[in-house]
């Protein structure tokens, strides 16, 4: 299995950005998938999800501004981003994780199959 993040950048408060995730080795449209982030000196925080049936659920801070979504026929995930506030900035990584489809806290402290990619930063200026 191999998730590869793409997309990410540095923008004024307020802009937009997008990540994305070419999968590799699965197929995400069976899996549960997701998002999550990590900012310097601060634990890892889940964003966002979606899972086999489609269903999506994000992290509260995020509602209204962040989207995810899949590409199932290139095998893709999105996560677009709007309305970004400097609180945002971290390195955002894609994840298969049937853990975080049960939890955005503290998830990878459950067992179970996951895989995570390498991350792509994304820096919200004031």
């Amino acid at each position: 299995v191999k998730l590869v993040e793409s997309g990410g950048g540095a923008v004024q408060s307020g802009g937009s950005l997008n990540v994305s995730c070419v999968a590799s080795g699965l197929n995400i449209s069976n899996e549960c998938m997701g998002w999550f982030r990590q900012a310097p000196g601060q634990e890892r925080e889940g964003v966002a999800t979606i899972d086999a049936d489609g269903n999506t659920h994000y992290l509260e801070s995020v509602k209204g501004r962040f989207t995810i979504s899949r590409d199932s026929a290139n095998n893709i995930l999105h996560l677009q981003m709007d309305s970004l506030k400097p609180e945002d900035t971290a390195t955002y990584q894609c994840a298969q994780d049937e853990t975080l489809c049960r939890t955005l806290v503290k998830w990878w402290l459950l067992s179970g199959r996951r895989w995570w990619g390498q991350g792509a930063q994304v820096t919200v200026c004031s």
